[in-house]
């Protein structure tokens, strides 16, 4: 609804709309060294279940802040609760791992470093894992919706085995970046990644809290943060199990906070 209406001597009106940006709803990209804000304004003169007669569409573009972070519009940016605080951040690095990436186009085959952290603040310290990965072609995942697996059975990479997919080194315990090879998923549609993030005491690893990534070379699945207990991830063949026992004990060890960045758009360069 228009905050001002004037009706002009010409008989034409004048609409002001005075609203503050998050009130619209409005749909904020990445776009190169640019920040677009999208939406639309409809003129529906009759009942709300009626169509718009009119639709107009509304770009705005800034220069994005140097060393800017994409303010996810999930709880995965934001702050959880816990002793100390924590707070969980996902984004998307450019090739060379080195900074933010500056598009949101990504060649077919190609690799996106999609990293994570959790900031711990007073906290104990945290081993970040990525519990569940998919992509899907929605900001928000439905109990219909198409998506493609990325990680799976508490912490399996499953694109490793099956694509070039991997983690890399860990540089820190509360960061791990995922290596992710482009697919043909969604192609030319906006994908986004959603993920289930995990912050978990680095001392109580199992079957359902790791990181395993099938390495090739080796013809097998691999602990990243322990080759010596890679037994942990012997369960990424058949299905890895939760403890059944979920006391208070059992759950101070950590916190689960879900995240999702995009939308990426991937291209076939040979089509």
């Amino acid at each position: 609804m228009a905050s001002r209406f004037n009706v002009l001597p010409s008989g034409e009106g004048n609409a002001e709309f005075n609203y503050k940006l998050d009130d619209c709803n409005f749909k904020r990209l990445m776009k190169g060294k640019k920040l677009l804000y999208k939406n639309e304004l409809a003129f529906r003169p009759q009942p709300r279940s009626s169509p718009a007669s009119y639709v107009y569409p509304i770009e705005c573009v800034y220069p994005r802040p140097k060393g800017w972070i994409p303010p996810f519009l999930n709880a995965g940016s934001g702050v959880a609760e816990g002793r100390g605080g924590l707070k969980f951040h996902m984004l998307l690095l450019n090739e060379g791992i080195t900074a933010v990436a500056e598009t949101n186009v990504i060649p077919l085959g190609s690799f996106m470093p999609i990293w994570a952290t959790v900031v711990q603040e007073s906290h104990q310290p945290l081993l970040l894992l990525m519990e569940e990965c998919v992509a899907a072609t929605t900001p928000e995942l439905q109990a219909n919706s198409n998506v493609y697996p990325i990680i799976t059975n508490k912490g399996c990479l499953l694109d490793s085995e099956n694509g070039n997919s991997r983690f890399l080194q860990r540089y820190h315990s509360s960061a791990i970046t995922l290596y992710l090879q482009s697919f043909k998923f969604g192609l030319g549609e906006e994908v986004y990644i959603h993920c289930k993030l995990l912050a978990w005491d680095p001392e109580v690893l199992s079957e359902s809290k790791k990181a395993c990534h099938y390495v090739k070379e080796n013809e097998r699945w691999e602990l990243l943060d322990n080759l010596d207990q890679s037994n942990l991830c012997d369960c990424c063949e058949s299905k890895c199990k939760s403890r059944r026992q979920r006391s208070v004990a059992s759950e101070k060890h950590g916190m689960v906070q879900k995240a999702v960045i995009g939308p990426f758009t991937i291209t076939d360069v040979n089509s």
